[in-house]
C-alpha cells in the first residue's frame, strides 16, 4: 500500500519536514517514491506543497495520514503560520 506522510529532516530542535509518497513497508526516513512538498511547523523556513501532485497521487490510490490532511487542508486555506509559497495555478 502506498501512502503520502511526512518525513522528518532538519537538525535536532529545529524540525523540518518533507511530504512524501512513500509505501507502508519502508521506514520513516527511509526510501520513498515521489517528494510533493516540504512543511514546517514552527514557519521560519518556507513551506511549499504541490497540490496537483497531492491529488494525483490520491486518484492513484495512495493513502495520506491525518497530519497530512490536517496540513494540506490549512494549505488550501490559507491558515498556515509563518512563510508559505502557493503557485497561482493550484490556488
Amino acid at each position: 500500500m502506498v501512502n503520502i506522510h511526512l518525513k522528518r529532516i532538519g537538525k535536532k530542535k529545529t524540525l523540518c519536514y518533507r511530504v512524501v509518497v512513500a509505501d507502508s513497508r519502508f521506514p520513516r526516513d527511509g526510501r520513498f517514491i515521489d517528494s510533493i512538498g516540504s512543511y514546517d511547523p514552527k514557519g521560519k523556513n518556507l513551506t511549499k506543497l504541490d497540490l496537483m501532485k497531492y491529488d494525483a497521487w490520491i486518484k492513484k490510490g495512495a493513502k495520506p495520514t491525518k497530519r497530512v490532511e490536517s496540513i494540506i487542508k490549512l494549505y488550501r486555506e490559507n491558515k498556515l503560520e509563518g512563510k508559505v509559497e502557493k503557485d497561482e495555478i493550484t490556488s
